[in-house]
């Protein structure tokens, strides 16, 4: 049954919180294991849910489940070794509240109906906050507030999004189920002024979580406050969650005839996300809030391309893709860079290639892939969103989109140099000589880059088929 999925990690996180340290690291992978079994046996049958008015397998759920279960169980060998490199108080709260985590999120991409989905996406807010927290330290518990507060604020606008539907519904004298596969079929009855008011506090709502600007302002703190491992989860996996409650929102709203309405919508709000990237990136000091920045970017390249419409909906796909591998592997990177040296300030970094480079291969190359440059998926995902721009006659867009970006490249690229070839000379050298780079703290960013990579060049018939389908719904494809 489809429930087993979400279930199961809700049970295995709860024991999680009453087992000792060694036990709870074995049933941490152990979950991952299971649920990525799960997810394969799932992506084979597409079985029917039990409660199918509130759970349904649909193709853009399928994608982002697919997804999630890879990097949580990549994530969790890596966090175990993390784990034994770093002194984390209340162990067993960090690992029941991850699985917990990944349970929520799977919820995510198996809900169908629109208030299930809201209960969901908030209840993911109520597992990750104890991550943030971890370090138990002033400004983690400032970052933690933030997200918890900006992010409920969030929620609520999106529940009141989730009412307008409804009222949607009933001045059209619509008698539909209230889930995202019914309103879809029904969309050209319901009441337009309404439904346009609902994706706005949708997308206003869904967006904080997703890091949209000005919206954003929680994200740069949780992320380099939180645990590598957890700001894996939060920027990789967490984000395309939030994304997916507005495209399926956008999905009704193409259905009904008003994707011009909220196509444009997006793009602002996509150009936005950029642009306060490109501001805050260029003189960023903290290399995980750098990353963090970056998350921004690209989550406005994803909703930048989903209101482009045609085949920028198939490239911010692609983009949401690739940049969970990409992403997920650089913080991961991070956690060892920090552990390493000791420090999060960029300035007190350097010649990582020299010390440490294993870290430097997957740090490196994960700039290069986020960066957008070939073979990465990126690439192929933001080429696709530009020439879509330019078929729809987006010119002016299209071209902020494109210099913003050469505006971010030069920006992350500038801090990479100095992480990974400037001189080190500060500090206590012999103190950041502490990190042996254990083979299970570099080898779950190589795969992930790796799985990136292959992607580019050979994507199986069943993936491919998958991401048609989820973005046809939208009006998008190759064509």
């Amino acid at each position: 049954m489809v429930e087993i999925i979400f279930l199961t990690p809700f049970i295995t996180g709860i024991i999680a919180f009453f087992l000792p340290k060694a036990i709870s690291r074995q049933l941490l992978v152990g979950t991952g294991a299971i649920h990525l079994f799960l997810s394969l046996l799932l992506w084979k049958n597409r079985p029917e849910a039990i409660f199918e008015n509130y759970f349904a397998v649909t193709p853009e759920g399928l994608l982002s489940l697919l997804v999630i279960s890879l990097l949580f169980f990549l994530i969790s060998i890596y966090t175990v070794a993390y784990l034994k490199e770093s002194d984390i108080q209340k162990e067993n709260i960090f690992t029941g509240s991850m699985i917990l985590f990944l349970s929520t999120m799977t919820m995510v991409t198996l809900s169908d109906h629109i208030m299930v989905m809201w209960i969901a996406i908030e209840a993911t807010t109520l597992a990750s906050a104890p991550l943030i927290y971890t370090h138990r330290t002033s400004a983690s518990l400032e970052a933690t507030w933030k997200y918890v507060l900006i992010c409920s604020v969030g929620i609520a606008m999106a529940l009141l999004g989730s009412v307008f539907i409804t009222l949607a519904m009933d001045i059209g004298n619509v008698d539909a189920p209230l889930s995202f596969s019914a309103l879809t079929m029904v969309a050209g009855q319901l009441d337009p002024m309404w439904l346009k008011a609902g994706f706005i506090f949708i997308l206003v709502g869904y967006g904080t979580k997703m890091g949209l600007a000005p919206m954003h302002t929680w994200l740069p703190d949780a992320h380099s406050e939180a645990p590598s491992p957890a700001s894996a989860l939060l920027s990789g996996v967490l984000l395309n969650c939030a994304y997916l409650g507005i495209f399926k929102t956008n999905k009704i709203m193409h259905a009904a005839g008003l994707n011009d309405f909220s196509g444009t919508i997006l793009i602002v709000f996509g150009l936005m996300s950029i642009l306060a990237a490109a501001t805050f990136i260029l003189k960023q000091n903290e290399y995980k809030r750098m990353l963090a920045y970056s998350s921004i970017e690209n989550m406005g390249i994803i909703a930048f391309g989903t209101g482009i419409g045609g085949i920028g909906v198939y490239g911010a796909i692609i983009c949401m893709i690739h940049h969970s591998l990409i992403k997920s592997s650089l913080f991961l990177s991070s956690g060892n860079i920090l552990l390493g040296y000791g420090n999060r300030f960029i300035e007190n970094t350097g010649d990582m290639v020299k010390r440490m480079p294993k870290t430097f291969v997957a740090f490196f190359g994960g700039f290069v892939g986020i960066s957008g440059f070939p073979p990465f998926g990126i690439f192929i995902g933001e080429l696709f969103i530009i020439v879509g721009a330019f078929r729809t006659g987006h010119y002016v867009a299209a071209g902020i989109f494109i210099v913003t970006l050469c505006v971010i490249f030069a920006g992350f690229a500038n801090q990479v140099m100095k992480i990974s070839f400037d001189d080190f000379n500060k500090g206590d050298s012999k103190k950041t000589m502490g990190l042996k780079e254990r083979d299970s703290m570099v080898w779950p960013q190589y795969i992930l880059l790796l799985t990136s990579l292959v992607l580019c060049f050979y994507m199986p018939d069943t993936l491919y088929q998958t991401i048609i389908d989820a973005v046809t719904a939208l009006g998008g494809g190759l064509k």
